[in-house]
């Protein structure tokens, strides 16, 4: 069993090394990576390993970012010593979500899970959060905005969109104003109504509201404007461009 191992302190990416090692004999470690560039890399030089052990708070980031660059095919078991992120972690190609400090009867119950589970087991698994993830978004579209020294409660409702750029992800208002966000886009995802938000692209989360209208772009791709001033062209692409428009023209009864 070849393991990838995303831990950005040394001395818990050894005992997590070090258990498996114990548990599982045949296990070979392949990787350990720190951060959420490290491992976009490794994925694009190395083979797929049959599984990943994956913390949350990473070197640069929560390593939920690194689903905004690539698609990891291997299943993940989340290591974590913060049980709010649950509900994100399995929506994303997850069996299982253990807390710090991991316990070695832990790492062998989700290893024997990982075997158990069928391919039809997982979709039918991934169905049913997705049903759960739909039944939060009906009562959590608030978010606490953490400003110099106040919290500011914000309102999904009030969103244009949300923009990421240099590691940061800002929700811009429809009126004109901003707030810092300590979400990424990826978890963003988790908790917006699928009917008001559309993910545009790698930068952009867009509010259905917000819309003003659509240009033709170049290549069959679509570029979007919006009734507030936006800091780069929010461009659909051309394999995107009939999801968008289902998107757009779906109307609630």
């Amino acid at each position: 069993m070849r393991v990838l191992i995303i831990e950005d302190e040394t001395a818990a990416a050894r005992n997590l090394q070090s258990m498996l090692e114990h548990i599982e004999p045949d296990i070979e470690v392949v990787g350990i990576t720190e951060s959420i560039v490290d491992t976009i890399d490794w994925f694009a030089e190395n083979e797929t390993p049959d599984i990943v052990f994956m913390d949350i708070h990473i070197a640069d980031g929560e390593s939920f970012r690194i689903f905004d660059s690539i698609d990891i095919a291997s299943p993940i078991i989340f290591t974590t010593a913060y049980d709010q992120y649950a509900l994100e972690a399995f929506k994303v190609n997850s069996i299982d979500y253990l807390l710090k400090p991991l316990k070695e009867e832990e790492l062998q119950r989700a290893l024997d899970k990982w075997r158990r589970i069928t391919n039809q087991e997982r979709v039918e698994y991934h169905k049913r959060i997705d049903t759960m993830v739909a039944e939060q978004r009906k009562g959590n579209e608030m978010f606490l905005v953490h400003v110099k020294d106040k919290i500011v409660p914000l309102q999904a409702s009030d969103v244009a969109y949300f923009y990421t750029a240099n590691e940061r992800v800002t929700a811009h208002l429809l009126n004109g104003g901003s707030y810092p966000i300590d979400k990424t886009l990826e978890a963003l995802q988790s908790v917006l109504s699928e009917y008001d938000f559309f993910r545009a692209n790698r930068q952009f989360i867009i509010a259905r509201k917000a819309v003003k209208d659509i240009s033709i772009w170049f290549g069959s791709r679509l570029s979007l404007n919006l009734t507030v001033d936006i800091p780069e062209r929010i461009v659909i692409s051309k394999a995107r461009v009939p999801e968008f428009k289902r998107w757009l023209t779906d109307v609630r009864e």
